[in-house]
């Protein structure tokens, strides 16, 4: 399958006006405009915006700022904010990232450091002649897999939710701006859009 069929596009929509430039950034934050978090509903829905994005997914911003409004300048700031607060998030993911892997490391260590005890030191303490030599060294078999499990499954399988959430705030802080002017320009693209579908 081609890249390019497989290739998706989710478009985040935004308005900017007098009355809703204020939305979008939290009312409670006394810093200036451009320097604010973004306010708890405008998160929800830039991340409901992208919930079904892929791995091949792009992500753009299409904000909608009438000439008419005179709101222009307030595309910068918002866009920085939105970029500086995934930016963040980013960090916060592969900060948790490492530690899992390093958690998750030491965990194997410690557990291959048990295994070659219970394998080269406990077998010495009964001759091999002895009977309960092949039970135990059975059961110590057994004992080493159980104590292997868990910090090799986490490697192999909890790994990829990290890579796709860090993968994502990648997109989402370096996403295209594309700022419409006029409705007719937003209905054209509208259209379009509709009829890629």
């Amino acid at each position: 399958m081609s890249k390019s069929a497989t290739t998706r596009k989710i478009s985040i929509y935004l308005k900017i006006d007098e009355n809703s430039i204020d939305e979008y950034f939290n009312p409670h934050d006394p810093a200036r405009l451009d320097k604010r978090q973004l306010s708890n509903d405008f998160q929800e829905y830039l991340n409901a915006s992208v919930a079904c994005a892929g791995r091949h997914t792009l992500i753009d911003y299409k904000v909608f700022c009438s000439e008419a409004g005179g709101m222009r300048f307030m595309v910068e700031p918002l866009m920085r904010t939105i970029r500086r607060h995934f930016k963040i998030q980013k960090l916060l993911k592969e900060t948790e990232f490492k530690k899992f892997k390093r958690k998750n490391y030491i965990l194997l260590m410690i557990s291959v450091l048990i295994v070659m005890f219970c394998q080269g030191v406990l077998p010495n303490l009964f001759g091999q002649d002895h009977r309960i030599h092949s039970m135990f060294s059975n059961a110590i078999d057994v004992f080493s897999w159980v104590v292997l499990w868990k910090p090799i499954e986490r490697l192999i399988f909890y790994w990829n939710p990290y890579l796709i959430e860090i993968l994502l705030f990648d997109k989402m802080q370096n996403g295209n701006v594309n700022i419409i002017e006029s409705e007719e320009e937003l209905i054209n693209h509208h259209l379009e859009h509709v009829d890629a579908a």
